[in-house]
C-alpha cells in the first residue's frame, strides 16, 4: 500500500513560494526576477524569503520595463539558466508581448530545435479587486493563440503548487496565469514533493446531468455550485481544464457524451475567446450526443470598471454558474 500523503492547510500565495523555494533549492540554475519580487516579496507575497535564502543574484528586482527585464530572461534561458519572470499584472502583456510572441516562442522552431527557452513567465489575472480596467483583465486567450507557449491556468493552491513546478522543468516557455483573488485564501495542500503533469484536466466533482468545463478560480465557484445542488439530488459535473495548452480535449468529451450538456466557464471577454475555442474543439465528437447547444459564460465585452458596483455585474461568480446551470437544466 501506498504512503499516506499528508494534508496542511496554506495560502494560494504560499504554495507559489513553496514552489519556487523548492526549485530554486533543487537547480542552482533557477532564479526569479520582477518588479518587487525581492526586497518586499512580491506584490501578492509570492517570494517572501527568497531573496534572503537564495541572494540578490538569484532573486532579482528589476525596473518597471517588462520589455527590458522579459528580454533578458530570454537571453537567460538560451545560455543554459532558467530564469522564472513575474510580470505584476496579466495586463502588462502588452508592454512585453514581443519578447514572449516573436521571441521566446519562435526561437527552438527557428532554430531547428538546436535551442531551448526554458522560461516560465508568471502574472496574476482576473478581477475582483475593483483595480480598474487596466489592472483586471484575464489575458489568456492572447497568449494561447501562439504557437510555441504553453498556457497553465490553475485553480487552488494545491494545483497552483504542483502545476508550477511542472513550468519551472519545462524546456518550453510557460506563462503561468494566477488569479489574484484566490493568493489570500487558504487551500489544503500535500505536503512535500509533487508534480502535476500538463494537458490532463482533472475531474473535481463527478455527476451525470450536466459538463462544466472551468478555468482558473471559476473552477472552484463552480463547485460550490455543485455542491448545492447535489443537495438537491442533481449531479453535475465539474472538470478544471487546468492548461489550455497543451489541452486535454478528451476528458471533457468523454463527460459530454455521459452528461449531453456542457457550460464552459472562463473569466475571459465572451468574444473570440476561450470558451469558443473549447467548444468548437470538441464538437466534431460530441455534436450527436448534445441535448442542447453548448453554452458559455465569460466576462462582459467591455473593460472592467473600476467601481465594484459595475465590476461585479458583468465578471462570472456563482450566482450567475447556479441561474445558468438550472436553465440549461430545465
Amino acid at each position: 500500500m501506498g504512503q499516506e500523503v499528508k494534508m496542511r492547510e496554506i495560502t494560494y500565495a504560499q504554495a507559489i513560494c513553496e514552489a519556487l523555494d523548492e526549485e530554486m533549492g533543487r537547480d542552482p540554475k533557477t532564479l526569479l526576477l520582477g518588479e518587487d519580487v525581492g526586497i518586499i516579496g512580491g506584490n501578492f507575497k509570492t517570494s517572501v524569503g527568497l531573496r534572503d535564502k537564495y541572494g540578490d543574484l538569484r532573486v532579482k528586482d528589476t525596473p518597471i520595463s517588462e520589455a527590458g527585464f522579459v528580454g533578458m530572461a530570454v537571453g537567460m534561458a538560451l545560455t543554459g539558466l532558467r530564469p522564472i519572470v513575474e510580470i505584476m499584472f496579466c495586463d502588462f502583456l502588452g508592454v512585453c508581448m514581443d519578447q514572449i510572441a516573436n521571441q521566446a516562442a519562435k526561437i527552438r522552431y527557428m532554430s531547428g530545435g538546436q535551442a531551448t527557452v526554458p522560461l516560465t513567465v508568471r502574472m496574476p489575472m482576473g478581477g475582483g479587486r475593483s483595480s480598474a480596467a487596466q489592472h483586471s483583465q484575464s489575458l489568456q486567450a492572447w497568449v494561447a493563440h501562439i504557437p510555441g507557449l504553453k498556457v497553465v491556468l490553475p485553480s487552488t493552491a494545491a494545483e497552483a503548487k504542483g502545476l508550477l513546478k511542472t513550468a519551472i522543468r519545462d524546456n518550453n516557455p510557460v506563462i503561468f496565469m494566477e488569479h489574484k483573488m484566490e493568493y489570500n485564501k487558504k487551500f489544503l495542500v500535500p505536503e512535500g514533493e509533487y508534480t502535476i503533469p500538463f494537458g490532463q484536466a482533472n475531474i473535481v466533482h463527478e455527476g451525470d446531468r450536466l459538463t462544466i468545463a472551468a478555468t482558473s478560480d471559476l473552477v472552484i465557484k463552480a463547485n460550490e455550485v455543485a455542491a448545492e445542488l447535489a443537495k438537491e439530488g442533481t449531479f453535475i459535473e465539474v472538470i478544471d481544464v487546468r492548461t489550455l495548452v497543451p489541452f486535454d480535449r478528451q476528458t471533457i468529451i468523454n463527460s459530454v457524451k455521459k452528461t449531453g450538456r456542457l457550460l464552459i466557464l472562463d473569466e475571459g471577454h465572451t468574444n473570440f475567446g476561450v470558451h469558443a475555442e473549447i467548444g468548437m474543439n470538441i464538437m466534431e465528437d460530441v455534436f450527436y450526443d448534445l441535448d442542447m447547444p453548448i453554452m458559455r459564460l465569460g466576462t462582459a465585452d467591455v473593460p472592467i470598471p473600476f467601481s465594484p458596483a459595475l465590476e461585479f455585474p458583468i465578471v462570472p461568480d456563482a450566482k450567475k454558474i447556479h441561474a445558468k446551470v438550472k436553465e440549461m437544466l430545465k
